[in-house]
């Protein structure tokens, strides 16, 4: 977007753009009245290449505060790929903490979203997953039990998905998600150390394994500041068209 600058706000662009790599994340910038005046620039060309990088996401504005530097947000596949290994691939250390951990019976939902009888075992846990140490998600996991005899919550420190494979010989097969915007209720926000008018991103998913069997239910909430999802999409089949050029 920014190739659409004219030239004084695209020098103003590369001036905020060196400003923000002198301040840490979350710090201020100064005043627009005070930029504008350092850099001799109108404060509407100011204000413009500021916009710009608001909608990159690499600074965010504070109504009756001001602009601060942003965070940058980890880019999330939407995939079979645990949270442990999905951050560890970002270059950060993957941590967790246990919320709540529960053995009861499957009530109604809970057996039709597992494929189960009612009234079958199951636990049901809620973790914090961590990135360096900051809270990123509030992951709430429901399994039958008969599938993982045992388990217990201090085994659950790390990756569910490693677990489940060494230990009970579990194979993640496939599984299907959906996505939506939330707003966390007060215990998601306490845990995740937002603001409870922060918004989020809730993602509902099950996950099968290669008997066929929905192994797990898991109910996410991730912090919409810090969090942005990437899929690919394809096409089922290549067109004729692609074939015949050798695409």
């Amino acid at each position: 977007m920014h190739g659409s600058l004219p030239g004084k706000a695209a020098e103003i662009r590369a001036l905020l753009l060196s400003l923000i790599d002198t301040l840490p994340e979350g710090a201020a910038l100064p005043p627009e009245r005070e930029l504008a005046v350092r850099w001799n620039v109108a404060r509407m060309t100011l204000r413009r290449a500021v916009d710009e990088l608001v909608i990159e996401e690499l600074l965010v504005r504070r109504h009756g505060s001001g602009t601060y530097t942003s965070r940058p947000k980890v880019a999330r596949w939407l995939g079979m790929i645990g949270f442990s290994e999905d951050i560890r691939r970002r270059g950060m250390r993957p941590g967790s903490t246990m919320l709540e951990f529960r053995h009861q019976r499957a009530e109604r939902a809970a057996a039709r979203r597992l494929r189960i009888p009612v009234g079958d075992p199951i636990i049901a846990f809620t973790r914090l997953r961590l990135a360096d140490d900051h809270p990123m998600v509030v992951e709430r996991t429901t399994l039958p039990a008969a599938y993982v005899p045992g388990l217990r919550a201090d085994d659950l420190s790390g990756s569910l998905y490693d677990l489940l494979t060494s230990r009970y010989g579990i194979d993640v097969a496939s599984g299907t998600s959906r996505l939506e915007p939330v707003m966390p209720d007060a215990k998601t926000a306490g845990w995740l150390d937002i603001p409870t008018t922060q918004p989020c991103l809730a993602l509902h998913g099950i996950s099968f394994d290669g008997r066929d069997r929905v192994f797990e239910y898991t109910s996410a909430v991730y912090r919409g500041d810090r969090y942005a999802f990437t899929t690919e999409l394809r096409t089922a089949t290549p067109s004729p068209r692609a074939n015949a050029k050798g695409l």
